[in-house]
């Protein structure tokens, strides 16, 4: 009897144990527990990871705090989108150790992880002719089932309006440009409402203004709390908007601090070998361009050169290039009009 009766709940035991190991959502999922500002939620401890016996990642070591915008920067092949998909878990580390709220990638299920960051990848690829509305709304996956899952149909339309796409909800995903496209794919993320967000290159393919829009809300993302890397080129924008900036190079940490302290212009244009111009504003920011040649403008494609025997063309006497390109002479047509307008008037 007794036997029977240990026999019985080894029986269970054993049945539990294996419906939680092939039917993930039958087990209960741990709801994570909202960050104090200042909290790290995000930790890298000597990172490296090593590809086809090429070492990507050298023993990065930083840390991710509620309540600031991260970006990191870099040139091309520094190492910027493996890091961020070591961080993800899509590609293994092959030294040191990464935790997300104090414990290890591996000690959370998916649905766990999707509770607690949200991700967005350079390329978005969408087979199937979702509409706009159910990309966004497949943000809202990890809470079904759950209370939060009464909020999905505000959460969904507050993220469609804060990126400008909810004039597009029922478009299909595959129809829209490639800024149209990132702005969806930002509002799925955005609609996931996680503490932590994690962007690889958010605004390539946008225009200025959306390029700014996406990392002004990523400040107020911070601002609200919660925990923003974001992975940009634009030097500029990242200066402008970041709490800390992590400058990588060839695999390493060049540098960690605020993009006053990170970005110099001997340490930038060292970094991408080329030579960068950092500029400090009365504000305590910085403004960050290349460092250029003046160049010989060509007016309407014309060079500045005699056009003798050509009275259908507009006529150059020369370029002055130390007035900045603009045209000195004798300019006939529409021609003149421009010249006159890039030199501030009539003579």
């Amino acid at each position: 009897m007794i036997a029977a009766a240990k026999s019985s709940k080894s029986s269970k035991a054993a049945k539990s144990s294996f419906t939680a190991s092939v039917m993930p959502w039958s087990r209960t999922h741990r709801p994570p527990v909202p960050p104090e500002p200042g909290d790290v939620v995000l930790e890298l401890k000597d990172v490296s990871v090593t590809i086809d016996d090429r070492e990507i990642l050298d023993c990065i070591s930083l840390d991710i705090r509620a309540g600031e915008l991260l970006s990191v920067v870099g040139p091309n092949g520094a190492g910027k989108s493996t890091m961020l998909n070591a961080i993800t878990g899509d590609v293994p580390v092959t030294g040191g150790a990464i935790t997300l709220f104090g414990e290890p990638i591996a000690a959370w299920d998916a649905t766990e992880l999707a509770m607690r960051r949200s991700v967005l990848m350079q390329n978005v690829d969408v087979t199937f002719p979702f509409t706009v509305d159910e990309i966004v709304r497949m943000g809202r996956s990890p809470w079904e089932g759950t209370p939060q899952e009464m909020d999905d149909d505000m959460i969904v339309d507050s993220a469609m309006g804060m990126t400008d796409v909810a004039p597009l909800a029922p478009r299909v995903y595959t129809s829209l440009s490639g800024g149209e496209r990132g702005r969806a794919a930002f509002s799925r993320v955005l609609a996931q409402a996680t503490p932590v967000l994690l962007l690889d290159e958010p605004t390539a393919a946008m225009d200025v203004r959306h390029q700014e829009l996406l990392m002004r809300l990523g400040r107020d993302y911070a601002e609200a709390g919660c925990a923003v890397v974001v992975i940009v080129h634009a030097l500029d924008a990242a200066a402008a908007w970041s709490d800390r900036v992590a400058l990588l190079e060839h695999g390493r940490l060049r540098a960690l601090g605020a993009p006053e302290e990170v970005f110099t212009s001997q340490r930038l244009s060292d970094v991408y070998q080329c030579p960068i111009e950092v500029t400090r504003l009365v504000d305590g920011g910085v403004t960050i361009t290349p460092k250029r040649p003046a160049i010989r403008r060509h007016v309407y494609g014309r060079r500045a050169f005699p056009l003798e025997g050509r009275a259908n063309l507009p006529q150059f006497d020369h370029v002055d290039d130390h007035a900045g390109g603009h045209v000195n002479g004798r300019v006939d047509g529409h021609a003149g009009v421009e010249a006159e307008r890039r030199s501030g008037g009539a003579r």
